[in-house]
């Protein structure tokens, strides 16, 4: 079964990645569709928001998971207003796919003239730039932070590597496994090559903990880098961290937020801190290059995140509110500019 929600086109025809998962719902397609809504909208890119979700059962062969999303594709043909890219469970080949059936679709092959976001780690990139942006500004010392991600998938490794090359600790990764653990910094060029062939609870050089123990492990910057709402009222009082950097979208339910912000624990909206992804997307729409996207992603990112620290510290208001705020007043505006007779 497959769900499409285009949920603004005010900026612009939506881009939204297409989810595949046994457990994905239209409810959790919409929300998701909303925050590329206002991801789209903070970084002033002239796209709006949408999503897509296919719910298949696990260990689907890949000749039938090719005919699945191509059938999908079928499907939203004429809805030209929604332009789809790689999510969690689809990849540039599946985006190929797409492309080959409706004529649209970002997160290409570089073969086919597109910047592959998940292979050069486009997401994981804007988080370093935005962790970058939170030391500029004094909130984190990134030298030597001690850092946690929560899945180690395409977002999460390339986050490793980026905040790695920057100085952090990456203390801890996890996968449906197991949580790998070491207190003085894993050794991430190791654990990537590992994760490629196994599972993580079979790493040797670390000690192995419980998947969701790294959501609670004493650290400076925890990378929720999954699943949805893995932080949430039962456990958001526990998280240990002093910034919280989504990569995942809606990591956290809005009640984890509200916790987290009256402990002072920065959790910075998901949709300023993950965009690096869908910046990476409209760039490879309008015909950019790969440089071009690392650039952007590093401009804007930059850019809103120093705008959100300083609507935190004018308004008093906790960051979801703040960065809301932002993206809102650019959709407002824009709607203001359409047609209206």
């Amino acid at each position: 079964m497959g769900y499409v929600v285009v949920d603004d086109v005010s900026l612009g025809p939506a881009i939204g990645g297409v989810r595949m998962a046994p457990s994905v719902t239209v409810a959790e397609v919409a929300r998701l569709a909303r925050a590329m809504t206002l991801k789209n909208a903070a970084a002033l890119l002239p796209h709006g928001g949408g999503k897509a979700g296919i719910r298949t059962p696990d260990g689907l062969d890949p000749a039938d998971r090719e005919r699945v999303i191509r059938a999908f594709a079928q499907g939203i043909g004429n809805l030209d207003q929604y332009i789809p890219g790689p999510d969690m469970g689809t990849n540039e080949i599946a985006m190929a796919w797409i492309r080959d059936e409706i004529g649209r679709s970002v997160g290409l092959p570089a073969v086919l003239g597109g910047i592959p976001l998940d292979e050069i780690g486009a997401t994981g990139y804007g988080l370093a730039v935005c962790a970058e942006e939170l030391a500029a500004a004094g909130r984190l010392e990134l030298s030597g932070a001690r850092v946690a991600i929560q899945g180690f998938g395409a977002v999460g490794r390339h986050a490793a590597r980026f905040l790695a090359e920057r100085g952090a600790h990456v203390v801890a990764v996890s996968d449906t496994s197991a949580t790998v653990y070491h207190p003085d910094g894993l050794d991430v060029e190791s654990i990537v090559a590992f994760k490629g062939e196994h599972r993580l609870v079979g790493y040797p050089e670390a000690k192995i903990l419980d998947r969701d123990a790294l959501l609670t492990l004493d650290c400076d910057v925890l990378v929720p880098a999954a699943q949805p709402d893995v932080l949430d009222e039962g456990n958001a009082d526990a998280v240990r961290a002093s910034i919280v950097l989504p990569g995942a979208n809606i990591a956290a339910t809005d009640i984890a937020e509200a916790r987290l912000h009256a402990r002072g624990v920065l959790c910075v909206p998901d949709f300023i801190a993950n965009a690096g992804g869908v910046i990476c997307a409209a760039v490879e729409y309008r015909g950019g290059s790969r440089g071009q996207a690392f650039t952007e992603i590093a401009e804007r990112i930059r850019d809103n995140t120093a705008e959100l620290l300083d609507r935190i510290a004018a308004g008093g208001v906790p960051p979801r509110t703040a960065a809301t705020e932002m993206a809102r007043a650019r959709i407002d505006l824009a709607r203001r500019l359409r047609r209206r007779f």
